[in-house]
């Protein structure tokens, strides 16, 4: 299996990252998705930082906010923090084209940094093909958003909450009220780029919106002038539809994309979730580390099982193959077991169940090894 993730050294080596599919788990891995959308700053930011999931922000999205676990950007390396390339506890996703750059405000390459890691892009994928673990690189749709969902995939995630994501750009109320006055009206839905048009038509062009107040166009601090405004509002249009027309491929791939951004252009299509709502899914299936119990932890032996759940017993597969691991058993103290926290021995009144337990597995592997010579011997 090819790796998708590597390494790069300052002298050109590549050093591969077995990373594909290390985030995944026995239920659906879940990680934030962060935009730069202006509604994370109104949204309860705090529940997400504190949630028990990975948080992936793409370009300068959480700036002030919050701090994510991984990271990625489409553009050049120069657009972003130094902060965010030299923090170990980033991983950071990065075309190799940008490996040689150098990190802001510093004489580092980027491929120095810790915890960086890169891909090559695949600028050839199909909708239907838009999720796949056979492909050697991340899909190149000219998006950091979609790069992001590709490489949480890959990493092993399937469930992805997006926040600060409107996929929308939007006029100031100042510059509505200048259009409004035009009998401009902007209508539910409607493309930046379209209204502009209709406002010029009516003697409001692109020059008197941009010399009223903007934004905000992001919840961090940058704002764009009206046409490049409109450009982005288009391109974030696009890539809505993009995802719209993937939606039997992240099927396919079990991959649910839930937005928790308000008038996102993805709630058309998509489901809605408010952040208390991703957050009590989350403490459901994750746990909830607010409310977890401790005391009298280190003082539990026994296995804490849900009280529910019946009896269970492990089996190898059917006629399983595969070679025998050999395993060094940990040899029980004959006084108890040895239990840190209790600063030495203690008695623990489940060492003896313990005990008949591994001989009783022992006897029930010996019998599974034997059974394929009883049925030849009839």
């Amino acid at each position: 299996m090819t790796t998708l993730f590597y390494r790069l050294t300052t002298d050109g080596q590549q050093l591969p990252a077995a990373l594909d599919d290390a985030f995944s788990g026995p239920v659906a891995s879940a990680c934030w998705l962060i935009g730069g959308g202006p509604s994370l700053a109104e949204l309860p930011h705090r529940l997400i930082d504190e949630s028990p999931v990975p948080k992936m922000s793409v370009n300068l999205s959480g700036t002030r906010i919050l701090r994510p676990n991984f990271w990625t950007s489409y553009d050049p390396s120069a657009r972003f923090h130094r902060s965010v390339y030299l923090d170990p506890g980033i991983l950071k996703f990065v075309h190799r084209r940008r490996a040689m750059d150098l990190v802001p405000e510093t004489t580092y390459k980027v491929c120095e940094c810790p915890g960086t890691y890169f891909f090559e892009r695949d600028g050839q994928r199909g909708f239907h093909q838009f999720l796949s673990p056979t492909f050697t690189g991340i899909v190149d749709w000219a998006d950091s958003m979609v790069q992001a969902i590709d490489i949480l995939y890959r990493l092993g995630f399937r469930t992805i909450y997006l926040a600060g994501c409107e996929m929308r750009v939007r006029l100031s109320d100042a510059q509505l009220q200048c259009a409004a006055a035009a009998g401009i009206e902007a209508a539910p839905g409607e493309l930046l780029r379209d209204f502009l048009g209709r406002a010029e038509q009516a003697g409001v062009d692109c020059d008197t919106f941009d010399a009223l107040p903007a934004g905000p166009h992001y919840h961090f601090d940058e704002q764009k002038h009206v046409r490049a405004a409109a450009n982005t509002d288009a391109h974030y249009f696009r890539i809505a539809q993009y995802l719209r027309l993937s939606r039997r491929s992240l099927a396919l791939a079990g991959l649910r994309l839930i937005s928790v951004t308000p008038g996102s252009r993805l709630n058309d299509y998509f489901p809605y979730r408010t952040v208390e709502e991703a957050c009590g899914q989350i403490a459901q299936v994750v746990g909830d580390p607010r409310t977890e119990p401790v005391r009298g932890l280190y003082r539990q032996m026994d296995a804490r099982q849900p009280a529910e759940v019946g009896p269970m017993r492990d089996f190898k597969p059917h006629n399983w193959k595969a070679p025998r691991v050999a395993q060094v058993e940990k040899p029980v103290p004959a006084d108890g077991e040895l239990v840190v926290e209790a600063e030495g021995y203690q008695q623990a009144a489940g060492n003896a169940r313990q005990a008949a337990q591994q001989r009783l597995r022992g006897a029930l592997d010996a019998v599974g090894d034997a059974e394929p010579a009883l049925q030849e011997m009839g």
